[in-house]
């Protein structure tokens, strides 16, 4: 089991830069494959990016693809969101998640067990 806490979101203007953490509570974080989802007020949760156990395979939505970079440090368990170019549009509370699999990455949110309890960005324009 993990458990997640994210941090580092806040209000920007666009064209500016956040960088989200979620750290993880356990002794097996190298085991878990993470991702970064989120939600918009009146929308569904959608997938951010998603990094595999060991960090070797990335995966970015479109919608982020070349703004935003998911890294992640298996000896401080922790995962990171550097989001820059913001726009008004990624405004939302982002979410860490986690599944214990290797190997892969993973983009639906019914694939991830454990989640974090989020944190919001707003980005003004």
């Amino acid at each position: 089991q993990v458990q997640l806490v994210e941090s580092g979101g806040g209000l920007v203007q666009a064209g500016g830069s956040l960088r989200l953490s979620c750290a993880a509570a356990g002794r097996t974080f190298s085991s878990y494959s993470m991702g970064w989802f989120r939600q918009a007020p009146g929308k569904e949760r959608e997938f951010v990016a998603a990094i595999s156990s060991s960090g070797g395979h990335l995966y970015y939505a479109d919608s982020v693809k070349g703004r935003f970079t998911i890294s992640r440090d298996n000896a401080k368990n922790t995962v990171a969101l550097q989001m820059n170019s913001l726009k008004p549009e990624d405004t939302a509370v982002y979410y860490c998640a986690a599944v214990q699999r290797y190997g892969r990455v993973y983009t639906r949110s019914y694939e991830y067990d454990y989640w974090g309890q989020g944190t919001q960005v707003t980005v003004s324009s």
